[in-house]
């Protein structure tokens, strides 16, 4: 069995990421360096503070969140949260800042207009192979 050191920051930034759902391609893109000085970052004990802070701000999170970071924080906050659910004063301790059905609704919005748009293109394209094959 192998021990990681509590306060490797470098898997903390990629716990971090994964958590958020970002993959190293895009957390390179935002901070415009390549998708290996990621890898290079996450491997990294010791992060400098300036490019710590714009790791955070890329993510989200404080340098002092990704610093304290730790998995048995982030189950504690999900049992946490789950006992405040089945809780019943949820309405004085939920925490959630926004409605998960609204994300939901909104993701499934911005799908549909990217497949009407995908759609159109691929109509356009079939409008113009035909006008091309009339013209044979």
């Amino acid at each position: 069995m192998t021990t990681t050191k509590p306060n490797h920051i470098g898997r903390k930034i990629a716990r971090i990421r994964e958590l958020r759902g970002m993959k190293q391609e895009t957390l390179a893109e935002q901070l415009g360096i390549s998708q290996q000085s990621i890898s290079h970052i996450e491997q990294s004990e010791n992060l400098e503070d300036a490019k710590l802070e714009e790791v955070a701000k890329v993510l989200g999170v404080t340098k002092e969140a990704i610093e304290n970071f730790s998995e048995e924080a982030v189950i504690n906050y999900f049992n946490t949260f789950n006992d405040k659910v089945s809780s019943s004063n949820f309405g004085h301790q939920n925490t959630c800042n926004f409605n998960p059905l609204d994300k939901v609704v909104e993701l499934f919005e911005e799908n549909k207009k990217l497949y009407e748009r995908l759609l159109q293109a691929e109509n356009d394209k079939v409008a113009y192979l035909e006008k091309l094959f009339e013209n044979k």
